[in-house]
């Protein structure tokens, strides 16, 4: 219903620093439009995309693509959204926003802004496979309902090391967690053997933050953060 999800959208300060920390990572650069005027790039492991944006975002974003965006506003005013903000005319791209009840915001699009990447789903990054992407949030079965509501399959996940609700789609996964196992939003991957993939992350001079989720503290993880502040938590296998 959102339509087909495109990419994570983040705000850098600097992209190329950004830019370049991911693909030290093994991630590949996409070939990008002209759609917005600020420095833009995007990222992909195969799975999961990232928007590097040298612009100032409300917050790290979920951007779906969803053509005749005009025609979907009466659909979304039916749902009782919200909208934080609308970007809609003639002379500009198409762009609505709001937050979900975890205060997470949803960006719609009218048009892809980047050319399909031709990199394989299975290519990994030094990352391993992406899993989800991890939300801080205060009330986990109303966030359920409302991505439901907007065609996801939540599943709850009680007996993983981190309890939380999967929320599931065909283009994306939402992780909804306790806010005190993370305290922001946060792309999660898993590594088939942690040693290998620190030692491997070691070697390109990337260094591991050690602040942990409390329920990983003596699980094999590691946690990276980006240059533009995205954190990412790696975990084995038998950590899932």
């Amino acid at each position: 219903m959102l339509g087909r999800f495109l990419e994570y959208s983040l705000a850098t300060p600097d992209i190329q620093a950004s830019l370049n920390f991911y693909l030290s990572l093994g991630f590949s650069a996409v070939e990008v439009g002209d759609a917005w005027a600020h420095p833009y790039a995007v990222v992909t492991d195969g799975r999961i995309c990232l928007g590097l944006h040298q612009r100032s975002l409300p917050a790290p974003s979920l951007t779906f693509v969803k053509p005749d965006l005009l025609k979907y506003l009466s659909t979304l005013e039916q749902r009782g959204v919200e909208l934080e903000f609308r970007y809609l005319g003639n002379d500009v791209f198409n762009e609505v926003g709001w937050l979900d009840p975890s205060g997470q915001l949803i960006r719609l699009i009218e048009a892809r802004t980047f050319s399909p990447s031709k990199r394989l789903a299975n290519d990994r990054s030094s990352c391993g496979y992406f899993l989800e992407i991890a939300m801080p949030t205060p009330d986990r079965e109303l966030a359920k309902a409302y991505w439901e509501d907007f065609g996801f399959v939540g599943m709850d996940e009680p007996e993983e090391p981190m309890p939380h609700i999967s929320c599931t789609s065909d283009f994306i996964d939402v992780g909804l967690y306790h806010p005190a196992v993370f305290r922001r939003a946060t792309l999660r991957f898993e590594v088939d053997a942690m040693a290998d993939a620190l030692a491997h992350l070691t070697d390109k001079g990337i260094e591991v933050n050690s602040e942990l989720p409390p329920a990983l503290n003596c699980a094999p993880a590691a946690v990276l953060v980006a240059p533009e502040g995205t954190p990412i938590l790696l975990t084995s296998q038998g950590e899932r």
